[in-house]
Formats: structure tokens, sequence, C-alpha cells
């Protein structure tokens, strides 16, 4: 992907796919390196948590650095830390020092919805206008607004889009002046109740400088903070999570000075080049897997699966064999919550509000470090959150087939 890519060989001991695995959970701070952070700090070193009106963001940071769901609050009530648009349009949560440079990475994505617009008859103008429109009520509101309350104060000056626009998305032209003044940095959205496992959102206006960063750079930038998040990654993974295309993947794979690794076919099917930091590099070769289990629940959408979304890698390859496992190694999103030790998906999980309880499907031996960690979260969500949704829609009666599945897995498993 480079135009002179310096190529880099390491020991085949650096290389094997337990290895891999392990510096990847290293790089991401879940073997405790990263206790004691702030919030920021672990979004600055692990990365982005994807939010989507669900809990993972409080679970990364309480698998991190231990925090609660308090202190993750206070921070995003203090601007600490913020759920904004970002790479590919999307929403994470992240800290304070990224949030200008960030946000200009979702401004294709919200311009790119102002052309639905164009092409539906609105004539950008009437954006503009909208915007500042928009700009005035909250600022004479003085208080966040909802989109209803927006949409009644604004009345005739937002412009309903009849059938066609619903066909393509854009019932009105709302939600496309929204999304251009959040990238901008002149309104930002505010969790109902102050939660970021709550999709329901007021705005309110917002003067946040913005970066002076070209977009070049900005893309630079990103790439050198993904390749660190991951330790290493293959231009196709960096692709999907940057949204970059093959020549701007390639000016910033060039721009953050990374270098390819070729790792032998079995450590990852799709892994025959890693991108990596050259300091990165010297620190893979010094690594070795930790001896002992470190055990960990995630989310399905946490930054070790979600950045490279190479859940199939973090199968042991004994695994893919197992019987209800082989389909699962197919599958670049995981149908449930991952247990992890050292970076190898060894179970997965739900949680039950109906009982209070994790159902926990683990592939091998419910050893005491599994069984403890599992009570650890079970405690935590049921103090801190109440209930573990995956994302906005995810209520306890949708992921009921799947939590009767994992126990049912793991009954059969215990039979075998």
């Amino acid at each position: 992907m480079s135009t002179q890519p310096a190529t880099v060989s390491l020991p085949p001991q650096s290389l094997t796919a337990a290895n891999l695995r392990a510096w990847s959970w290293h790089r991401q701070g879940l073997d405790g390196s990263l206790a004691g952070c702030t919030a920021g700090e672990v979004l600055a070193r692990a990365g982005w948590a994807r939010s989507v009106g669900g809990a993972n963001p409080y679970l990364s940071l309480f698998a991190r650095a231990g925090l609660r769901r308090s202190r993750v609050d206070i921070d995003v009530d203090a601007q600490r830390i913020l759920e904004l648009p970002t790479a590919r349009g999307c929403t994470y949560v992240l800290g304070s020092d990224d949030f200008a440079w960030a946000l200009r990475l979702g401004r294709p994505a919200a311009e790119a919805a102002v052309s639905v617009l164009t092409r539906l008859g609105v004539d950008r103008g009437e954006i503009t206008l909208l915007e500042e429109q928009v700009r005035h009520v909250l600022a004479e509101a003085g208080t966040p607004l909802d989109p209803r309350q927006l949409k009644e104060e604004l009345g005739d000056a937002v412009q309903s889009l009849g059938e066609e626009g619903k066909k393509k998305g854009a019932a009105t032209t709302l939600p496309a002046a929204l999304g251009i003044l959040q990238a901008e940095g002149r309104i930002r959205r505010v969790p109902a109740d102050g939660r970021l496992d709550r999709q329901r959102y007021a705005y309110e206006a917002w003067d946040l400088p913005a970066s002076d960063l070209t977009d070049e750079e900005v893309r630079a930038l990103l790439m050198r903070r993904y390749l660190g998040w991951t330790g290493g990654a293959t231009a196709k993974q960096s692709q999907w999570f940057t949204g970059f295309t093959v020549a701007q993947t390639r000016a910033a794979l060039g721009a953050a000075g990374a270098v390819d690794v070729p790792v032998p076919g079995d450590a990852g099917k799709d892994s025959a080049v890693l991108w990596m930091l050259p300091d990165d590099v010297d620190r893979l070769a010094a690594f070795t897997a930790p001896a002992e289990e470190q055990i960990q629940l995630l989310a399905g959408t946490d930054s070790l699966v979600l950045l490279r979304r190479n859940a199939a890698e973090l199968l042991d390859e004994a695994d893919h064999r197992k019987a209800g496992l082989s389909s699962l190694a197919l599958q670049a999103d995981l149908p449930d919550h991952p247990i992890l030790d050292r970076g190898r998906i060894i179970g997965l999980w739900q949680y039950d509000p109906e009982t209070g309880k994790i159902a926990a499907w683990v592939f091998g031996d419910l050893t005491p470090a599994v069984n403890r960690r599992i009570a650890e979260v079970e405690a935590w969500i049921r103090e801190d959150l109440g209930d573990f949704r995956a994302f906005s829609l995810d209520s306890p009666a949708s992921r009921r087939k799947r939590i009767d599945a994992l126990r049912a897995s793991t009954t059969a498993t215990a039979e075998r």
C-alpha cells in the first residue's frame, strides 16, 4: 500500500497466532496496564469507544481501568470525554484532546447527507440558513432541546421531504443541518440523563475551536493512532475503520511512517501483511504472551474486536472445528459478547435482566478466574447499569433467544 514500503521481518515466535492475540490484548490495555488511568487516557491509548446507544463505552472503561459509571458520567458532564461523530460519520466516545481533529473526519458523511437533499431539490443555501436558525434557537433557549422541541421552535424553517425523502432516509431537512453543525463543532449532543447507554439526545450550542490540521494531516494522525491502538493491522482492516480510499490509505500509511511485517498464513487468514509503527515492531519482537490467565468480559463492539473486525482470528484454531463454533469463525461480527483470555475468545455471554445474571457459554473449562470475572461483571452491571444493551434497540425481549441459546450450549458442553 506504500510506494516503497519498508518491510521488516520478525522471529517466527513473535508472529504466532497466540502471541499476536496477546500482543493486541496488551496494546489495548486489557492486561491491567491501564489501571488507574482516567477515561480520557484510556480512550487515547486503547482507542475510541463505539457507542450506538449501547453500554460498550462503560464496559470498555471498566475493563481497562476499573472506572465506574458515576465517574464516567462526571467526565461526560465536564466535557472531558464526549460522544461525537467522527470516522465514517460514526459516533465514538473520545477524549477532549481529540475533539477538534476527530470531528474533521466526520465532515464527509455530514456533507453526503446534504448531497442527498440537493438531489431532492433542496437548495444548499436553505440548509445554511437552517443551520443558523438552529443555532439561534438553541442560544435563545439557553437549555438543550431535543429534535422534537427544535422542530416545534423552527416551524416552517424545517422542510418536509415527503415520501421520496423518506425512501432516501431524509424525512426532513433538520437532521442534515444538525449533522453539519455537529461536524463543525457548533452544536453538540447532550445524552438523556447524562448516560452514554441511551440513544435519546438533546442539542446545545457549542463553540469548539476548529482544528488547524489539513485533511491529509488529520488522516495521517488517525492512521498513527489506529496502528498504535491495534498494535498492527492489515490495509483492508484500516480502511474499514477509517473509511479512507486506497489512495488516502497509502498516503496516510506513508505519513505515519508505517512499515509492513509479513505474517505466516497460519497466524490469520487475511493477515499476510501487518502494517505497524516502527516502535511497535521492536516492542513486539521483545514481547512474550503472559503465562497466567487474564480474563475479561467485553462488549461485541469493544475496540479489541471492532477496530479490525477480526473475530475469527481471536478464536483458537482448535475452536474453529468445535460443534457450534465453525460458523462463528466465519462471521466478521459476533452474535454475542465475548469472554476472552489474553486476546483469545474462550466464550460468549449476554446479560439477563430478568434474573440479574449473566448467561455464559465457555467453550472449555470454567476455571476459577473465569467464574470470578463473570461474577464481577455481573455485579457491576446490576449496580451501575441495570441492564447491558449492545445498542439502542437491544431490549431484554429481543435477546431472549440468544440468552436461551447460550444456556443450551452451556448444558450441551457440560454433557459432552
